[in-house]
């Protein structure tokens, strides 16, 4: 029979731990857990779905009669989940600012108050991407359709949940939530940008838009899509300065076609084009179109990559 040195492996894994811990300035973390549950928010996020789409989403033997039923149990049961998983979130972060102990249920209740209120509009906003999707893919032939199979109707849903939790201040559920949705979709929406209303992402694989990007209406995007930083600002000691805008602006009515690069602080105007496997890195005025071929010939005009 095979052995193994189990207690030499604990060992080094417990001295692995401590040493962390201690170059982290960390607590010794007695007790339960303190972090928020991936898995509880997977459950949460799939009950909440049922919630916002209940007859498309919900449980497969959902009649119509009994739907506001099912709604108002489902709803109750995700809530209070979801309050758990908020308290734990707010006592970490209160044991990272030397606060542990302080009390944080009245500000977890209020916080998941404010995100049951916002339901209602979330899906209002979700409605607009799936008839976005609809009306902009020739290949779609229904709502349904669309709602039960494409990956960036689920990215938007796991987008415009994971949004609201981190306007509400739980930035560690959002990214946990938007996440999930990543790994299912290949899609990487932080739920730090702001997305206007009929946002549509075909195909979706490789997806990336960072978190100070800003979104208008109308917008829609092909696979593997960049909306990124162009540079990383730093301060006196070389650390990264987090929450600076730089991500690109995109207004109304834009197209982003497949493979396009686009970085930094910069604006794609109202009604813009951009081409496949472009590389961007200036603003596109309203109505500007830019393809790969152009972007190459200014490149060279300009003596960027001549030999």
């Amino acid at each position: 029979m095979a052995t193994f040195d189990i207690p030499g492996v604990v060992q080094a894994l417990h001295e692995a731990r401590h040493s962390w811990r201690l170059t982290q300035s960390r607590n010794s973390e007695a007790g339960n857990r303190e972090f928020p549950s991936r898995d509880a928010l997977s459950s949460i996020l799939d009950c909440l779905k049922g919630v916002l789409f209940p007859m498309r989403l919900g449980p497969p033997d959902l009649r119509q009669e009994s739907e506001n039923f099912h709604v108002a149990h489902a709803l109750d049961a995700s809530l209070h989940a979801l309050l758990h998983q908020v308290k734990r979130e707010l006592a970490y972060n209160a044991g990272l600012h030397g606060e542990a102990g302080r009390p944080v249920e009245e500000e977890a209740l209020a916080a998941v108050r404010s995100f049951a209120a916002a339901l209602p509009g979330i899906r209002s906003l979700l409605d607009s991407d799936v008839l976005a999707a609809y009306q902009g893919d020739p290949a779609a032939r229904s709502v349904d359709e669309v709602l039960l199979c494409y990956p960036g109707v689920l990215a938007m849903i796991h987008y415009r949940l994971a949004h609201q939790l981190y306007v509400l201040g739980l930035p560690l559920l959002a990214r946990i939530v938007a996440e999930l949705a990543h790994s299912a979709t290949g899609i990487d929406i932080h739920p730090g940008a702001q997305i206007g209303a009929g946002f549509f992402i075909d195909h979706g694989t490789g997806v990336v838009i960072g978190e100070t990007a800003v979104i208008g209406e109308r917008v829609r995007v092909y696979q593997a899509v960049t909306l990124g930083a162009k540079r990383f600002p730093t301060d006196a000691e070389g650390n990264l300065q987090k929450g600076w805008p730089r991500h690109p602006v995109v207004e109304d009515d834009v197209v982003i076609y497949a493979g396009a690069t686009i970085l930094g602080r910069i604006t794609l105007g109202k009604g813009a084009v951009i081409g496949g496997n472009v590389w961007l890195t200036h603003d596109v005025p309203a109505g500007g179109r830019v393809a790969q071929a152009e972007s190459r010939e200014g490149a060279f005009a300009n003596g960027i990559g001549a030999s």
